[in-house]
């Protein structure tokens, strides 16, 4: 019998990339839907695809490899320093968005990265990233249902 408690496998592979994704636009500070942009549909895929392997490696090597792959250049986005609170972890940050993404692709239909292209292009997302505001903790139907109503509630 297989154990209840263990997150589906692509679910797994959804929560890395999105972390992955916090990670470089944190560390090359620009903002996620720009990074989102730059890495591409097929990055992102390959990403997704083989994040069972990168999970094994060094998040800051992969990220390096990405962010020299997609020519990403410092920008000057820095939702870190200008928090006034305890910064969430890219994990954190990684684990909303995997939420959010989930429940876009079974309520639209579509495949997992179109989703997580279609989420961290919309409205929603800068104000994830807010870390003064609180939505990245608020409940995941709450945000969800923001990113339909395509405004704060």
């Amino acid at each position: 019998m297989a154990d209840q408690k263990r997150e589906n496998k692509k679910d797994n592979d959804l929560f890395f990339t999105c972390s992955l994704i916090e990670y470089i636009s944190r560390k090359t500070k620009n903002i996620r839907g720009d990074v989102v942009n730059k890495l591409g549909k097929t990055r992102i895929s390959k990403i997704y695809e083989l994040a069972d392997v990168y999970h094994c490696d060094n998040i800051d090597s992969v990220s390096d490899y990405f962010i020299d792959d997609a020519n990403i250049h410092m920008g000057e986005f820095d939702n870190l320093s200008d928090c006034g609170y305890v910064v969430p972890s890219y994990w954190d940050i990684g684990k909303v968005y995997k939420r959010l993404i989930k429940m876009v692709v079974e309520d639209e239909k579509i495949e997992t990265v179109d989703a997580l292209i279609e989420v961290y292009s919309s409205f929603i997302s800068p104000k994830i990233d807010d870390y003064n505001s609180s939505v990245y903790y608020e409940n995941p139907n709450y945000i969800f249902e923001c990113y339909k109503e395509n405004k704060m509630l």
